[in-house]
């Protein structure tokens, strides 16, 4: 195998594929009953902004491998981020032989074949814009000064733009070899109001697939200056029974309260609220 130390040299998520296939055949020579693993490679770069000056200007570029070897009913894991060639062989021989000697685990294993899917649909999570950073930063001041041009706002800890994309392998021996390209981008506003013990602070933040989706950056500053206001002077309320509806923003962080419940190892571990409803709906219409 060919010394690579950055995946941002591959070409796209082929060759990501085709590095996957030789690392699962490696785990299979070395001993491994079945073995999968996770290839990711991203970039991305971001810019904050603070009362009308840069404080940061960041940009990262990565990459991650997750390996993992199955001997029976016995499996192992390992990680890496250095995909020279030396320490991808010694990364294969590590996770066959912590496989050897890990616990028996009656739960783990691959998907059966016929559950692998076949055909994978284009989501259309990508987009190739890549916003140059003159034009981050104007964003970001844009968005912090319709923020404080509302009156009432009495400072501000910053606005911040910026954007990612990442290349996404999963393979495993069972003959499933599939990646996509993804991509992400945002814009967010924080700001104060009051003074004292009365002061608040609130914000606001739009995220996207795509770049030309993004609110434009004067409204998220507004919409952050407008929720700042609205929490001044706050009352109390009597106790009661009410219905409770979430914003959005709280609203879609319950999914993730739920995919984490529903997720097949912290049921097998038997630390899950809903490890005792397997096959019971446990939400309505």
């Amino acid at each position: 195998m060919s010394e690579n130390n950055n995946l941002a040299a591959f070409g796209g998520t082929a060759d990501m594929q085709q590095l996957a296939e030789d690392l699962i055949g490696k785990m299979r020579s070395a001993g491994a009953d079945a073995a999968d693993l996770l290839l990711v490679s991203g970039t991305s770069v971001s810019v904050s902004c603070r009362l009308g000056e840069v404080e940061d200007v960041e940009r990262s570029e990565g990459q991650d491998l997750g390996l993992r070897a199955f001997i029976g009913n016995q499996q192992a894991v390992v990680s890496t981020s250095d995909l020279s060639a030396a320490t991808l062989d010694e990364m294969v021989s590590r996770v066959v032989a912590m496989a050897r000697s890990a616990p028996a685990d009656p739960y783990c294993g691959l998907a059966d074949a016929a559950l692998l899917a076949k055909d994978v649909p284009d989501l259309d999570i990508y987009d190739a814009s890549t916003p140059q950073m003159p034009e981050l930063i104007d964003a970001a001041r844009q968005c912090e000064d319709a923020a404080r041009g509302i009156e009432g706002i009495t400072n501000s800890e910053g606005a911040s733009t910026g954007w990612g994309h990442s290349q996404l392998v999963l393979a495993t021996s069972g003959g499933f070899n599939q990646g996509y390209r993804s991509s992400s981008y945002s814009i967010s506003c924080s700001v104060l109001a009051g003074e004292g013990v009365a002061m608040e602070r609130d914000y606001e933040f739009s995220s996207s697939r795509h770049y030309a989706d993004l609110t434009a950056a004067d409204e998220i500053g507004k919409i952050a200056a407008l929720r700042t206001l609205s929490r001044l002077n706050p009352r109390k309320v009597k106790s009661a029974q009410v219905p409770v509806i979430y914003a959005p923003r709280v609203a879609n962080s319950l999914l993730g309260h739920l995919s984490g419940a529903i997720n097949g190892a912290a049921g097998a571990r038997g630390t899950s609220f809903l490890k005792n409803c397997l096959g019971r709906r446990r939400l309505t219409r």
